[in-house]
This record gives structure tokens, sequence and C-alpha cells, in this order.
């Protein structure tokens, strides 16, 4: 499985990195839209560096062409690195983009999947990554576990080497279920991890566990302190 991270506030990366098993960040023009204007390039350079080049970085292009999407692309690779996944909206002018910069041989995130033919054709198309919109889906009556795992199931008869980068979550369960549908990746706002670590339940069973040992062993008391 691969957690990443749906931001690009520089603080929330610094943080969960140092509490969840980081395998990427992933950023979109709504997203960069939260955090005001900023230097784009020098922003995402900063992320890299932040993460690493082992991590995978996902930045979206904006141009509506296909030309124009080919054109963002390499604007990014030689900003950036080229180790960048670029995310292509999976309409006719993208999926012809993904052809064009999967010859390159640029590693490619198929985005903004809201049905499952989508899905299926950036598979055929070799993107590196899929992501389907969950709660999206969700919210449009489409069943998004049912899509997600015909991704999953298309991807092992083919042996496909695309993964499903699944996004765009509502809630814990969705981000749970898209993974027990067989997506091999998620992508979360700090919100959804907040939501998943911080119930009041998990924070009182360690404030229970701290006095129980407390009430045997010492108030003020640790297992490193204890003589």
């Amino acid at each position: 499985m691969e957690f990443l991270l749906d931001t690009v506030h520089l603080a929330d990366i610094k943080r969960y990195q140092a509490i969840i098993p980081l395998s990427g960040v992933t950023s979109n023009p709504t997203i960069c839209k939260k955090e005001g204007q900023f230097p784009f390039f020098e922003h995402m350079r900063e992320i890299r560096q932040l993460i690493g080049i082992d991590k995978s970085l996902h930045i979206q292009v904006v141009a509506q062409t296909t030309a124009g999407m080919v054109a963002d692309a390499h604007r990014i690779l030689a900003e950036v690195d080229d180790q960048v996944y670029i995310k292509i909206p999976t309409n006719e002018a993208g999926l012809a983009a993904i052809k064009i910069l999967k010859a390159e041989g640029v590693h490619i995130t198929a985005t903004a999947i809201y049905t499952t033919i989508q899905g299926l054709l950036a598979i055929a198309a070799g993107a590196d990554y899929i992501a389907p919109y969950y709660n999206r889906m969700a919210n449009m009556n489409i069943d998004a576990a049912e899509v997600v795992q015909t991704f999953a199931q298309a991807i092992e008869r083919d042996q496909a080497q695309t993964k499903i980068l699944a996004a765009s979550f509502h809630n814990v369960a969705q981000v749970t279920t898209a993974l027990a549908q067989g997506a091999q990746a998620v992508t979360v706002g700090t919100d959804i991890l907040k939501s998943g670590l911080g119930m009041p339940a998990i924070n009182q069973a360690v404030v229970d566990f701290t006095n129980d040992w407390e009430t045997t062993f010492g108030a003020g008391t640790t297992i490193d302190t204890f003589a």
C-alpha cells in the first residue's frame, strides 16, 4: 500500500512525513489555490527536497489542449525534475497527451477519473497511476467501490503496470474501502488523517493505559524511568 498526502502545504508535509509511511505528495490547481499565490516551481522543488527523490511527486497540467498539456508537462519536468509524475485529465485531449508523453518515457498519473471507461483507457494507454475520484463518484450515484474493483481486476488480468491511486475522499471509510477493493495507493488530505488518528476513543485508550501504569508503578513514571 502507498499513502500519499494530497496537499502542497509545507508544514503539513513536514508533520506527516514524520508520522506516516509517506509514499509521496499529490497536487492539483484546486489544492494550490488553497495556499494562495506562491512561486509555483520553487515551491514544488521545495516539496521534492522535503520528501526526497525516492518518493513520488505528482503535479498536474492546466492546459486544455493536447499540445498545451504536453508543453505544460515539459515545463514541469524542466523546472522541477524529470522524476515528477505528470497528472493528465483523462479526456480525449488528455489521453492523446498521455500517448505522446509515455512514448517519451514520462511518468504519468491519469486523473479526473469518474467512469470505468476512463480508467480502462488510461490503463491501456500505459498510465503509471490512475486516480479515480472516489467521493465525487459516490456523489454522482456511481458505485465507486465497484469501479475501483473493476480497475484492479483489469490490471491483474492484463498484468498491467498501472497502479490505482484513489483520490477525492470524504471520510476514512471511503479510504479503507478503496484499499480493500484493490487500490494500491490512496492520496488523502490532512483532514482525513486527523479524523482517522484523532478519534476520542483512541486518545482515551492512551490516557487509560497511562493511568493504569501509574496506579501500579507510580505517578509520573514510564517504562524508561522505572527503577
